[in-house]
């Protein structure tokens, strides 16, 4: 078997939050608009820290260190509000769902609403609706005076080939499944709080997030690791490095506008999931076993306008997937949660 090349980790094991979470000179110099305070609600997720302590890194850069940047969450998932204070991050304990807790939030100028439900939904379709779509139109209300950015999801688009390049902001929604309905239910809120009341919106839809731990290059590596079978039937993905999305994330508050916008997160090229089985069996060294056929169609989205509003993403795929391997290689853990990207029912 060809080995293709091992890469090395880009930082030292225990600095890759501090290494997802740099901010470039591009945001740096954007931070210098944001509207302040900072608010980064639902922080205790995949995404928060990372947004957060960007923010309050390229803020401090921008010679703005007397804005704040406060995490909000029930810190019920990953991340502690330890991790956010060791950052210099003051963190508040709140359930969006609690009228109370939420008006007792700080005034702020920009939000970054990372709140929601994915995994676990499919039998619990209640809750499902209230975290994605009650949640939402209680904190629109809260934060009529801001402006917003809500992440969302590529799920909300339909099903496209390869060959189209993706869905792009212009197409419609047609969402498929429970969780995809209850997120376009998440993006019908914003928008109605954005008409009702004039509040700059945009919606990111984000087709995959990826970093050391977590994501579809994580879950494919795994797998091949462990001598899993490789299903392809959903055989076509985006990925994008998390240091990127986050950036991308961040910058959109300055695009955000009433009506609501969507805006298309992701990386490119579309990739093949039997591809990157291959590539990374060749770095381990192992063999790989594909089981399925690839269907013609995915959950594809087009980041041209996104691209084009703050440069290319940084990191490359093959950059992606050397640092994964490298990190799996040298034992690093996991969030132990698998993307089940390959879910072609939209249930979780």
């Amino acid at each position: 078997m060809l080995h293709e090349p091992a890469s090395s980790l880009p930082c030292p094991a225990e600095s890759i939050d501090e290494f997802l979470s740099r901010p470039s000179p591009a945001m740096i110099e954007a931070a210098g608009t944001l509207p302040a305070p900072i608010g980064v609600l639902g922080a205790g997720g995949k995404m928060g820290l990372h947004v957060a302590w960007m923010a309050r890194r390229a803020l401090d850069a921008a010679g703005r260190p007397e804005v704040p940047v406060h995490g909000i969450s029930r810190f019920s998932t990953l991340r502690s509000r330890e991790d956010f204070e060791r950052c210099g991050i003051p963190t508040m304990s709140a359930d969006l769902l609690n009228p109370d807790d939420l008006a007792g939030l700080p005034d702020c100028g920009t939000v970054f609403y990372l709140a929601g439900m994915k995994f676990g939904s499919a039998d619990n379709p209640e809750a499902l609706r209230q975290f994605n779509e009650v949640m939402p139109s209680m904190v629109a209300a809260r934060y009529r005076s801001a402006v917003i950015v809500g992440l969302s999801t590529g799920c909300v688009y339909p099903f496209v080939t390869p060959a189209s390049g993706g869905s792009t902001e212009e197409d419609g929604a047609e969402p498929k499944g429970d969780y995809a309905v209850s997120c376009y239910g998440r993006e019908r809120a914003f928008v109605e709080a954005s008409e009702a009341n004039r509040t700059p919106v945009v919606l990111i839809r984000l087709n995959y997030s990826v970093e050391f731990r977590y994501g579809v290059l994580v879950d494919i590596a795994q797998r091949v690791l462990a001598g899993e079978p490789i299903d392809v039937t959903t055989g076509y993905v985006n990925v994008i490095w998390q240091r990127d999305a986050v950036e991308h994330v961040l910058r959109s508050a300055a695009v955000a506008q009433s009506p609501t916008i969507p805006l298309n997160v992701a990386g490119v090229p579309v990739v093949s999931v039997r591809e990157l089985a291959e590539r990374f069996a060749r770095v381990f060294g192992k063999s790989v076993k594909i089981v399925g056929q690839e269907e013609p169609t995915a959950w594809l989205n087009n980041p041209a306008k996104s691209h084009s509003l703050f440069g290319a993403p940084e990191a490359s795929l093959d950059q992606m997937i050397g640092w994964v391997a490298a990190w799996l290689t040298a034992g690093g853990g996991t969030h132990g949660k698998p993307t089940k990207f390959e879910n072609r029912d939209g249930k979780f």
